[in-house]
């Protein structure tokens, strides 16, 4: 099966660490391994996601920023190319893995985008 898996660590003029390098190439061989073993893109998007927003390293998940208020909010989406459906979360907290809550919202509501408190 051919297939293709991208992903970045964020945006912004920081520096790249390598622990960082590390994690990406984890998760781009953890999301291309589900590929090769039959699963759906949006497996490998989930499971790529995953391991970034568990490393603590990205402001994602386990690494995701607090605010002003000390809070940690996140956001998550993706959305299936093939009928063009999208899940979204935003502003959500206490969440391990907002790109689940997210695919939830994809796959479960007839929802595109659930915000804060009524998102988790």
């Amino acid at each position: 099966m051919k297939g293709l898996i991208l992903a970045h660590g964020g945006a912004g003029a920081r520096v790249v660490t390598p622990a960082q390098l590390a994690c990406l190439a984890d998760a781009l061989s953890r999301g291309y391994t589900v590929l090769q073993r039959g699963g759906q893109a949006l497996d490998a998007v989930e499971a790529t996601t995953r391991l970034l927003e568990a490393s603590g390293l990205f402001n994602a998940g386990a690494g995701a920023h607090l605010q002003l208020d000390g809070v940690r909010r996140m956001d998550a989406a993706l959305m299936e190319g093939r009928t063009l459906k999208a899940g979204a979360v935003a502003g959500i907290e206490a969440v391990r893995h907002p790109i689940s809550a997210a695919r939830l919202v994809l796959e479960k509501t007839a929802h595109v985008l659930l915000i804060g408190p009524h998102a988790t």
